[in-house]
């Protein structure tokens, strides 16, 4: 029988690190993990933890990780997107990262969704944190992490299948958000016209698991829709070499014309979908992360629906595109003026939450649960 969903109330209640430094290992598998752990790893070394970053070197893991300033030890690689090769490249890394850390005497690990640090902490005998904030995504046969950590709209109603369930409020993109500042040079930088309409395109994860080709229609009619708008110019991010060299063979007019531009470097994310008018994106990250900022956001993600990405949807955050009659019909192009919106520059809560659940499950093997509850 599962656990309640559980959570620390980070003003009520604030466990202090033991006088011995512990160790904590973080594991980024892809690239979204990269801002997200971020303040993480600050926080917890502010705290006197040691903290061991691995990380897989896919999408565009190691160019963040240099242009966030994040030192991490880089192990294994992606593999493709056939299962059979998805499986024996997880199975890989995972022996990978475990001969990698076994002499490292580990605390505790935390991860996003890593499948190979969740497999390394069961052959090594390490407690583990997975957090998570898409439900629907494949489990590891046989193998269970010693917690689950998800976003409040989420753990309320999982089943947790016998690992307890730690909630934290909000969502994975307010852990970051915090410490997000403009940067109103963007489009200068990018050699954008600033009186033109820019549309900030995301193509869906083709190599996931979960991925489902329908998406790959709505990009194609998104892209022509405003390839054909006077005054618009696409922001195009491929997820890798492999899709951008797909992308430029489909439209290497507009890219030639400069009606499409694709970055030849890493920028701030945030900070792209912040000048943006609007974003239309396959992923769940770029999604929230441009609902989280108030900046519209169309989904053309065509795979089950998180409760995330509904929970949004409901209150008028996410549009989620279903056909190519919605990309022609739903999407709004309306110019926004970011310099007139204001940011929420607060402390964030789910980034509280999260560190004193980890700091309460390194030094007493426990989580409180929510004060009043």
């Amino acid at each position: 029988m599962s656990s309640p969903a559980a959570s620390l109330n980070p003003r009520s209640l604030h466990v202090a690190p033991s006088p011995a430094r512990k160790k904590i290992w973080v594991d980024l598998d892809n690239s979204p993990h990269v801002p997200f752990f971020r303040p993480i790893i600050d926080e917890l070394r502010k705290r006197n933890y040691e903290v061991l970053v691995t990380a897989r070197d896919a999408y565009q893991v190691r160019e963040l990780l240099e242009f966030y300033g994040v030192d991490a030890k880089l192990i294994g690689r992606h593999y493709g997107k056939h299962k059979v090769l998805k499986g024996i490249g997880t199975c890989l890394r995972a022996l990978a990262v475990t001969s990698g850390v076994r002499k490292e005497k580990i605390d505790l690990a935390i991860t996003h969704g890593s499948r190979a640090c969740v497999i390394a902490c069961a052959l090594l005998g390490i407690p583990d944190i997975l957090l998570f904030d898409y439900e629907f995504t494949a489990k590891i046969p046989g193998v269970k992490p010693t917690w689950l950590m998800a976003p409040g709209v989420i753990a309320d109603r999982h089943p947790g299948n016998g690992t307890q369930i730690i909630n934290y409020p909000g969502i994975k993109e307010d852990v970051y958000l915090s410490r997000f500042r403009p940067d109103y040079g963007v489009k200068t930088r990018l050699g954008i016209p600033p009186d033109d309409l820019l549309v900030m395109v995301r193509p869906p994860a083709t190599e996931a698991h979960y991925h489902n080709p329908e998406s790959e229609g709505l990009l194609t009619e998104t892209i022509n829709r405003f390839v054909r708008t006077p005054g618009a110019r696409i922001l195009l991010l491929p997820r890798n070499k492999r899709q951008e060299a797909d992308l430029r063979s489909a439209w290497p007019d507009a890219i030639a014309r400069r009606q499409i531009l694709i970055p030849d470097h890493v920028e701030d994310g945030l900070n792209l979908i912040w000048n943006s008018d609007l974003v239309v994106s396959g992923g769940g990250t770029m999604n929230r992360e441009a609902a989280a900022l108030g900046v519209p956001v169309y989904s053309i993600f065509r795979g089950k629906i998180g409760a995330v990405d509904a929970y949004l949807a409901e209150q008028g955050r996410l549009v989620l595109l279903e056909t190519v009659e919605d990309v022609k019909t739903k999407i709004k192009t309306v110019r926004r003026d970011p310099h007139k919106q204001r940011l929420n520059e607060e402390n964030s809560p789910a980034l509280d939450t999260i560190v004193q659940n980890i700091i309460s499950i390194v030094e007493f093997n426990t989580v409180a649960p929510e004060i009043g509850s």
